[in-house]
């Protein structure tokens, strides 16, 4: 599919935007332009083009504002050594975007399509890149029923997005690692429903026990699973990785209420890639916590596209708090974290072809 290219009337000025990619913080500074694909039933995909970034106008029926019929993506575009531009991974968002698709009753994007959306943007958008060390330009894919209509059935519109933020770190700097609280009152996911998609719902409902961990003091929620209120499940955001001092590891388990990550996807071929046994399985919070006072577990990290690899120092709850290892970051997830982001920025050898040069 070919792409038109609508020029833009009024970009930001290049004065402006290199003071705002100098400390761009994270998700509060928007790039020039964005990607919009429409859906019909009867056409499919169609009129793809690179536009300026401005707002959308929606008819009050749209159907995403009764339905929630809503699905995202997250992933990166990395500045290498050379100057060249690259994006990691990105025919897994692709997939993953598709699977969300199904459960929500939307069309499927195809997956080529899909990456050279977010390479229109990036290459389009390159002088918005961030000065800040570590910085990189992130991409935020999305779709949404935009069909105008009242009743219960999936829409037959649809619009496809990519907009595009320069980012530096996630977590403010400085902070050795980050302090989780337990969420006693409310779940992320039930089985069956919609905890394996990446939809706007679930980060909705995320909202009040986050802001609760925040009130308490902490910088995440960890959510246990919705039957037995026993079973360590992710936080608000990423996925979770137990580090113990034999060396194993392990992470909780897909089985539909669990994002599957791409950079959880990630470490876990790089954790093979050391020789380490890593297990997915299910981990309750007592053995939490019993393994981290008695030693037995070492390091916690947790992980994410916008996190990269974050090492947990302190857990709590309104029942108990522990440590983990020294509160600090291990060293395997110290480790793991500049393998990874080595090999999304070119600077170490990529065995698995996991960087797609733009």
């Amino acid at each position: 599919m070919d792409f038109a290219h609508l020029p833009h009337p009024a970009p930001v000025p290049g004065e402006t935007r290199a003071e705002a990619i100098a400390d761009p913080g994270f998700g509060s500074v928007f790039t020039d332009h964005m990607v919009v694909i429409d859906f019909h039933a009867d056409r499919g995909w169609h009129d793809a083009r690179v536009t300026p970034r401005e707002a959308l106008t929606l008819d009050p029926a749209c159907a995403v504002l009764h339905y929630a019929q809503e699905i995202f993506e997250g992933l990166k575009a990395y500045r290498h050594p050379d100057g060249s531009l690259a994006l990691f991974r990105p025919l897994v968002n692709a997939a993953r975007l598709n699977r969300s698709a199904d459960r929500l009753a939307m069309p499927n994007l195809p997956e080529d399509l899909f990456v050279e959306a977010c390479r229109q943007l990036v290459i389009k958008d390159r002088d918005w890149f961030p000065t800040v060390e570590g910085g990189s330009l992130y991409l935020r894919p999305f779709m949404f029923a935009s069909e105008a209509f009242l009743g219960v059935r999936p829409a037959r519109e649809y619009k496809f997005l990519v907009i595009a933020s320069p980012v530096g770190n996630y977590f403010k700097s400085g902070v050795p690692a980050v302090s989780i609280w337990v969420s006693q009152d409310y779940v992320r996911a039930a089985p069956g429903g919609t905890g394996a998609a990446k939809t706007g719902g679930n980060y909705a409902a995320s909202l009040v026990p986050q802001a609760e961990a925040i009130s308490k003091g902490h910088d995440q929620v960890v959510f246990l699973d919705a039957v037995e209120r026993r079973w360590i499940e992710e936080l608000g955001g990423m996925n979770l990785f137990f580090v113990f001092a034999d060396g194993s590891v392990i992470t909780p388990p897909l089985g539909g209420t669990i994002l599957p990550g791409v950079t959880r996807d990630s470490l876990i071929q790089l954790l093979r890639d050391e020789g380490l046994t890593i297990r997915e399985e299910r981990y309750a919070i007592d053995q939490w916590r019993s393994d981290a006072e008695s030693g037995r577990l070492i390091e916690t990290m947790a992980c994410g596209t916008a996190a990269v690899v974050t090492p947990v120092g302190k857990v709590a709850s309104p029942d108990f708090e522990f440590s983990i290892g020294s509160g600090g970051p291990g060293q395997l997830t110290q480790r793991l974290r500049e393998r990874l982001v080595g090999i999304q920025r070119g600077t170490v050898p990529d065995p698995h072809g996991w960087v797609m040069p733009l």
